[in-house]
């Protein structure tokens, strides 16, 4: 039987010990009560190491590494803040390859703290808002502490808990964090008219995170019979299936459902998620599988980038020296739309941030994706499709699309 936590008395040091690593939901599936509660208490504790995602509250902050080790997969969100501190230590993998370094304690996870929705009548526990690598984190931890939230939506996914599979619980009724609505410019406007010409009904689409994405789903209301297949699901997929524009019927897995790892939006997603059959979240152990990726045929892959060279070599972690982004799912999604009958591996960015040209000669980071794996890019000057493209005829594609001031020394800075 799970312990019961009392309110705002709890004390995590009977449950975690000094050097376990913690792992807890990302973004709105943060079990908020928990995690400001463990940043209070970590000098009771004593130095722990704790693993992020992305971070969409401020409870992790630089002065709390006097206690504590921070890493994360990616520089999203708040923890932006740590990296620019000097605190944060950055895992750069694939996200496929979170599930099995979890399994093999590669990346080993002591405590996981979850936020649940309540009970059902049969007494087993929804994971809400996130599976992804929750579930072999779950396989594995030692302690699982569990936040029940009365206004946690129920959202079905492949594994529910019953209360054998958790250690401790604290009860709460809290609205869920939520993601603000991406400021969706006419330059992401453009770029996502360009990429909705591309998309067939019928296709399955996965979607990054950010402005163009978003936009590319707005643009998307006059198709048909479209599919989800993604890491994360945002309000644009609820809006798209409201409208019945996303169906789903046409999948060559997972017909009538849209499957995501996920949930990234605001209250409109959670309503209609709730209890909905049509949403189904799993893990990333499914949804970057590439095998299944390789078997959803017309399978659309949009994602977005720090910048891209002349080549095709992209870099999606690192701008004006901060770690921002990720290695992330971003490649495994390209080899999944690239193998897929009929899919197409997008990577989608405006030509410019502000007076600099995100279409470069030579990478100023790291290069998360190598050239060979480069698919179709766009800006809003157009579409660079480098799929079977020499070196020569990559470089004019890319000089095409990049923004016509900074052609001519893009050009000559390769000499």
């Amino acid at each position: 039987m799970a312990m019961l936590l009392q309110p705002d008395t709890f004390d995590l040091s009977t449950l975690i010990r000094r050097g376990d690593t913690v792992l807890w939901g990302q973004a709105n599936a943060e079990p908020l009560p928990l995690t400001q509660a463990l940043m209070a208490q970590r000098h009771r504790i004593g130095r722990f190491r704790v693993m992020l995602g992305i971070a969409n509250s401020s409870t992790c902050r630089p002065e709390h590494a006097d206690c504590v080790d921070f890493l994360a997969y990616c520089g999203a969100g708040a923890n932006r803040e740590l990296d620019n501190a000097g605190v944060l230590d950055i895992l750069p993998c694939h996200y496929s390859q979170l599930p099995e370094m979890i399994h093999s304690d590669t990346l080993r996870i002591d405590v996981l703290l979850l936020q649940l929705a309540p009970a059902d009548t049969n007494g087993r526990y929804s994971l809400s808002l996130a599976h992804e690598y929750l579930l072999p984190a779950l396989d594995r931890a030692r302690v699982v502490i569990a936040e029940v939230n009365q206004q946690a939506p129920r959202i079905h996914g492949e594994r529910t808990l019953g209360p054998d599979d958790i250690n401790a619980i604290l009860y709460t009724d809290r609205a869920p964090l939520v993601n603000p609505s991406s400021r969706i410019r006419e330059v992401d406007a453009q770029i996502a008219r360009h990429i909705a010409g591309l998309v067939e009904d019928g296709a399955t689409l996965q979607m990054g995170i950010g402005a163009i994405p978003d936009a590319v789903l707005g643009a998307l209301a006059d198709h048909q019979d479209l599919g989800v297949h993604s890491g994360s699901l945002g309000d644009g997929v609820a809006r798209l299936m409201q409208s019945g524009a996303i169906t789903n019927a046409r999948k060559s897995l997972d017909r009538g459902v849209s499957v995501g790892g996920i949930l990234l939006g605001s209250r409109l997603l959670h309503d209609f998620a709730h209890e909905n059959p049509a949403v189904m979240l799993r893990s990333t152990a499914y949804t970057h599988n590439p095998d299944v990726l390789a078997r959803q045929e017309r399978l659309v892959a949009i994602n977005s980038a720090v910048e891209v060279d002349l080549s095709g070599q992209i870099n999606s972690e690192v701008a004006a020296g901060s770690y921002i982004g990720a290695v992330g799912g971003a490649l495994d999604f390209l080899r999944g739309a690239q193998h897929s009958k009929g899919g197409l591996p997008i990577i989608a960015l405006p030509s410019t941030a502000g007076e600099t040209s995100r279409i470069v000669a030579r990478l100023n980071g790291p290069g998360t994706i190598p050239r060979s794996d480069a698919g179709l890019i766009v800006t809003e000057f157009g579409i660079a499709d480098l799929r079977g493209k020499t070196m020569r005829q990559r470089i004019q594609a890319m000089l095409d699309i990049a923004h016509p001031a900074h052609r001519d020394r893009l050009e000559s800075e390769l000499f």
